[in-house]
């Protein structure tokens, strides 16, 4: 199975101990999860304020895919996005597919934005 690119909204469930926090483990136990930079960015300070230093610990010791940004692509996404009368998507969800397609993953989200970029941009998995 390819490497899945967890986002943030996975995460949230997970700690809360929600409906997909089995899927998780699963991935977590395969050994199969990655992250990037700017996911870490959007966990960690909230952990850090809350003292969860163990989890802060153990996020960062997740095998991190680099972002290498092609603002072009990013453009280009948000240019199909907008055309398809996709509005909402937000830059961070734009560079978080276009990462998880250029290294190959799957994206496993909660958030609808991926869903739409999906239907425009080709190149990426949801995991769902």
């Amino acid at each position: 199975m390819q490497l899945v690119l967890v986002d943030t909204s996975v995460w949230i469930d997970y700690f809360r101990g929600g409906r997909y926090a089995a899927a998780l483990d699963t991935l977590i136990d395969d050994n199969l999860l990655v992250t990037n930079d700017l996911i870490l960015a959007e966990l960690l300070p909230y952990l850090q304020v809350r003292r969860q230093r163990k989890v802060v610990a153990l996020l960062q010791e997740i095998n991190r895919v680099a972002l290498e940004i092609d603002w072009a692509d990013i453009i280009n996404m948000q240019v199909k996005c907008l055309r398809d009368g996709s509005n909402g998507v937000g830059i961070p969800d734009l560079v978080i597919a276009q990462n998880a397609r250029l290294h190959g993953c799957v994206i496993f989200s909660l958030d609808k934005h991926f869903q739409l970029i999906r239907r425009v941009c080709s190149g990426f998995e949801l995991l769902h």
